[in-house]
């Protein structure tokens, strides 16, 4: 061989590529089958359904039995996507409008304005907006229970992120970190705590103080680690998740131009387009807090709030709708993830294994031995998450199952509301089933497989807090 050939074959020994993380859509579709293909090997089952006092739908866990197996054909494997893009329409639409929503502000150029003398004013001490924000987002959320807010943050708290040099992952951090961390302690949260009190027969709000211990330490464990990033980061951006990433380079270009030729003021039209989207996001908690409003209302109001902003920031009617529009394309694939992921929930309840299941489960934290059935528990949801991950959807399945076989394993009905909570909660952001996690990392411009490597090991210090917060409660039998 010659020496040509021969550099050439160490080159390419040398440039081999690594393994790199199919995308996303890739790992959704596999989940997907082997959900289908799981339908023809578990025995279907099904659970009656009851309406509890508040009018939701929460299953009999008295009721199970087996039914004949209707394993998912072709057909159905076919429309799986489809029905999950039609399931999750709500969660759709509403991360399309937050995306079109925010660009008009931003076309407004309300936001540069924003981030510029946001940036100029926390020069010096910019590491305090991390902890500042984070607080803010988990007390809200311990309080109303809103995880899904994560994805109206991002789009606001982004481009001052990434003005201050820290990059995107630092951003979808403070949002996603601090939403989780107040929604899964659930200290006054009337999706996982109240609702999950309420199906195992607890008086609301009880055990208040030991949530109240865990929110302080799940939200400092957060906060820590994600300033301790974000530092880093600063110092050398090459060490961050997001280095080399050309549209984290196209970000950085456009928010930091306006600090290199001084100052930049509002002008008279983008005072009164301030004023306008305060008195929005006004409304917006307001009809959050007073009148229940979710994600069909905040949807409709963001369709106003862009229009309205748009018109009073002088925005043409085209300029607004081209804005619109180009909203809707950034957000495309994290819109689609949420529909994708709800199709793997599809399958399993068109195969009639959801209820086999939970069902299962129960068995299997039954047969745990009495020390360890709370960790049992803990495990239990954690795992069930992964396939309905939303809270109040996991609490209707198994707490009517879990709240009853605690008082046969020698586990307070306390215990087994935390264990719903800290499983549910927790695993939001790590699965790629989440719906609104997903969509916030679109929104962010961050991968899944990236966010991946940055949360993990923090995933694995919350999973420890919550495990020993469970060990205590089990010893101690922990009532409230």
């Amino acid at each position: 061989m010659s020496t040509t050939d021969t550099d050439l074959a160490t080159s390419g020994e040398a440039e081999a590529p690594r393994f790199r993380m199919p995308h996303i859509y890739v790992i959704l579709f596999v989940f997907t089958a082997f959900a289908a293909v799981l339908t023809h090997f578990v025995p279907a089952g099904l659970f009656d359904r009851v309406t509890l006092p508040n009018g939701r739908i929460a299953v009999d866990p008295d009721s199970f039995r087996y039914v004949a197996s209707d394993p998912v054909g072709l057909v159905d494997f076919m429309l799986a996507i489809p029905r999950g893009l039609g399931d999750a329409s709500v969660v759709v639409f509403f991360t399309f409008i937050i995306g079109g929503m925010f660009t008009v502000i931003r076309r407004t150029g309300l936001i540069e304005v924003a981030v510029d003398k946001l940036t100029r004013r926390f020069a010096e001490r910019s590491i305090l907006v991390i902890p500042v924000l984070m607080v803010v987002f988990a007390v809200i959320a311990t309080l109303i229970g809103t995880q899904e807010l994560a994805l109206v943050y991002v789009p606001v708290i982004l481009p001052l992120m990434i003005a201050l040099r820290f990059d995107s992952v630092t951003a979808a951090g403070v949002a996603l970190l601090a939403t989780t961390a107040g929604f899964t302690a659930g200290v006054l949260n009337p999706v996982n705590t109240g609702l999950g009190q309420t199906i195992a027969e607890l008086p609301l709000w009880s055990g208040l103080g030991l949530r109240a211990a865990l929110f302080a330490c799940i939200l400092a464990a957060g906060v820590a680690y994600l300033v301790r990033y974000a530092l880093r980061v600063r110092a050398n951006p090459e060490t961050g998740l997001m280095a080399g990433d050309a549209a984290e380079a196209d970000k950085r270009r456009r928010y930091l131009h306006a600090t290199d030729e001084g100052a930049l003021t509002y002008t008279p039209r983008q005072r009164l387009a301030g004023i306008t989207t305060l008195v929005f996001f006004a409304i917006l908690i307001w009809g959050v807090l007073a009148q229940g409003w979710f994600m069909m209302e905040m949807s409709g109001l963001f369709i106003l709030m862009g229009i309205a902003v748009g018109l009073v920031g002088g925005l043409k009617t085209d300029q607004i709708c081209e804005a619109f529009n180009e909203g809707f394309r950034d957000v495309l694939v994290g819109a689609m993830i949420v529909g994708i992921a709800r199709a793997v929930a599809v399958v399993l309840e068109q195969g009639q294994i959801m209820d086999t299941l939970v069902h299962g489960l129960g068995q299997l934290v039954g047969g745990f031995p009495e020390v360890f059935s709370a960790i049992g528990m803990f495990i239990a949801q954690l795992g069930f998450n992964f396939v309905i991950p939303s809270g109040s959807g996991q609490a209707l399945v198994t707490m009517p199952i879990m709240a009853p076989l605690s008082d046969l394993i020698g586990v307070t009905r306390q215990t087994a509301v935390l264990a719903f909570q800290l499983g549910d909660g927790l695993s939001n952001i790590l699965y790629p089933t989440s719906g609104y996690f997903m969509a916030t990392l679109a929104i962010a411009g961050v991968t899944w497989d990236r966010w991946v490597r940055f949360f993990f090991p923090l995933f694995c210090i919350w999973v420890g807090i919550g495990a020993v917060f469970m060990i205590f409660a089990q010893m101690t039998q922990w009532n409230g």
